[in-house]
């Protein structure tokens, strides 16, 4: 299973939210040292989601997540604020490995296939949902769109990789929704990885033998309760890479 470290970036600075919401904020620091520290610590991919362009659109934090990009020699995968095939190209062209497509695969239903038309597997997919229905621009907007609906919907459009958060258990620290997370990776056919909740060693190796493709590692590692270097150390067979 692939763990991917998270940077969420809200006007230039590393934060966490409590169940995505913004006023419920804590500020963290400088994105591009969390990147580095992550780095440092062993990660071979990290995920970076621009919480300004999610909300609304806004490029407040172009510049910043350009800079993390080329401060870090490995892999990065981004999301937030993508609605065109232009903000995909642009976010490739800044460096990003993978992209991450979000509201604009449920509101457009051709958007996806286009995308991977385009740039195949260098675009990946959000799910993010409440009470198993999607919610959409930075989980502000819930919608009727059941997530395994919308999951089926975009294998069926090429997309192979997903990301699925349970916003419920996201920046809460309660434990990953191992049991949805496998169910959507084996209803839908893509290649899940779990986010929101994960909150200790115990919650990874839980939804490893889940056998999900990958885990995302959020408020855990900031209020260090997981040590990444330790557990990349302790635990190699547990490969942390893309």
């Amino acid at each position: 299973m692939l763990l991917f470290p998270a940077i969420d970036i809200l006007d230039n600075r590393a934060v966490r939210l409590t169940r995505g919401d913004r006023a419920a904020v804590k500020i963290y620091g400088g994105p591009v040292e969390f990147a580095l520290k992550w780095e440092a610590a062993g990660a071979e991919y990290l995920h970076v989601v621009d919480l300004n362009g999610a909300f609304d659109g806004s490029d407040v934090n172009r510049g910043t997540v350009r800079d993390l990009i080329r401060a870090v020699k490995i892999p990065v995968q981004i999301g937030g604020g993508v609605r065109t095939l232009s903000d995909v190209e642009q976010r490739l062209s800044a460096g990003a490995s993978r992209v991450i497509l979000g509201t604009s695969v449920c509101a457009d239903p051709n958007f996806a296939a286009a995308a991977v038309k385009n740039f195949g597997g260098r675009v990946i997919a959000g799910i993010d949902c409440r009470g198993g229905f999607v919610s959409v621009k930075g989980w502000q907007e819930d919608t009727r769109v059941a997530g395994l609906e919308l999951g089926k919907r975009l294998y069926g459009a090429g997309i192979t990789i997903a990301v699925f958060t349970d916003i419920s258990r996201d920046g809460v620290l309660a434990g990953a929704n191992g049991a949805a997370s496998a169910d959507m990776q084996a209803q839908t056919g893509l290649q899940i990885i779990a986010s929101g909740g994960v909150s200790s060693e115990r919650d990874i190796e839980d939804l490893k033998s889940r056998g999900l493709y990958g885990a995302i590692l959020g408020k855990a590692l900031y209020e260090g309760l997981i040590d990444l270097k330790q557990f990349i150390m302790h635990n190699a067979q547990c490969t942390i890479k893309g």
